[in-house]
């Protein structure tokens, strides 16, 4: 009780000093050169631990701000949702009324907010993480901030969150049928349960919090995520298959709460916009960078790893075909240009 009490004294703490930082900073000049940037801290949430991604972009994010203003502008990060007493869909309300500034939250997350979030995950949508570069750079930035505008949100970028992939306990996949009965922990997203009803699994949603456990005392025998976070979770402890197959991609996007967006300088709207494009791409980097170390590492411990051929896999997009022409429709043909699916 006494550490919920804290937190939302905290939370609190921080939207009023927000608010009062933000209008004070939106009003005046510095007093000094023309080209020195307003003098003003703001707040940013993200739903990961300190080494996840979304942290370590928010933290470079910080980082290059406060370095790029003399330290005039600064970004204080709150990892693991910790301003809404750690609920993601209370982080997501929190951006979208300005109790935080800035926030980076996946696409799975923002889908409280509208379904047509979750576009990208269609499974197979993108082959690859320079294909997911391109067309999210290109085009599907812009029917994020859209659709996001409609919110009171601002768009600034977007990251990946990675390919997801599978790990199991019970046996290598190579085929549909080798999926057949596996008890498989999903997030609740709709995609991902129909992928996997597809399959003939048994797609399970329960808090991330409470896998581990679960897959230790048998109760689901795998499950489907990003490399770094099937790392960063441990479980190579307890899994000794993972099927790299890249079935569909999550991202992060990197946004602001737009009625305090509008309140600050000029100025310091494009050193953000800038340093936040920057951070987005270090942060593709990062991860395209460490999956090929994590995986070897996943090999060295003894996991089996298992990379689909392009024949096995074809196999698979056949199997779910009937899934992505639901979710093709239902997202509509604005979405699907926007992202090139068809």
């Amino acid at each position: 009780m006494k550490q919920k009490i804290t937190t939302l004294i905290l939370a609190a703490a921080v939207s009023a000093g927000l608010l009062s930082g933000c209008g004070s900073g939106s009003g005046q000049t510095s007093g000094a050169a023309e080209d020195e940037y307003q003098q003003i801290e703001l707040v940013m949430a993200v739903n990961g631990t300190d080494i996840q991604i979304d942290s370590m972009v928010a933290k470079k994010f910080a980082e290059l701000v406060s370095e790029e203003s003399g330290g005039r502008v600064t970004v204080a990060v709150f990892p693991n949702d910790q301003l809404a007493g750690g609920n993601s869909t209370k982080g997501i309300e929190m951006i979208a009324v300005g109790g935080v500034d800035l926030a980076a939250y996946a696409t799975s997350v923002m889908s409280v907010l509208d379904g047509q979030m979750s576009i990208a995950t269609i499974p197979w949508s993108f082959d690859n993480y320079l294909e997911a570069r391109t067309v999210i750079d290109e085009t599907g930035g812009d029917y994020y901030a859209k659709v996001l505008a409609e919110k009171g949100i601002t768009y600034l970028g977007s990251f990946h969150n990675g390919f997801r992939q599978l790990s199991n306990s019970r046996r290598e996949v190579h085929t549909p049928k080798d999926v057949q009965g596996l008890k498989i922990r999903v997030p609740g997203s709709e995609v991902y349960m129909d992928f996997f009803r597809a399959l003939k699994a048994d797609p399970i949603s329960m808090s991330w919090s409470e896998v581990f456990t679960a897959i230790q005392q048998g109760a689901i025998d795998g499950q489907e995520n990003g490399v770094s976070i099937t790392d960063s979770a441990k479980m190579y402890e307890i899994q000794d298959y993972m099927t790299l197959w890249n079935y569909t991609y999550e991202n992060d996007l990197f946004v602001a709460n737009t009625e305090i967006w509008n309140s600050l300088e000029p100025e310091t709207q494009e050193l953000l916009k800038a340093k936040a494009k920057e951070a987005c791409d270090w942060g593709r980097d990062q991860v395209e960078q460490e999956e090929a170390r994590i995986v070897q590492k996943f090999r060295d411990g003894g996991m089996t790893v298992t990379e689909l051929t392009a024949e096995e896999l074809e196999v698979f997009k056949e199997a779910v075909q009937p899934v992505r022409e639901k979710f093709m429709e239902k997202y509509g043909e604005e979405a699907c240009t926007a992202f090139r699916i068809e």
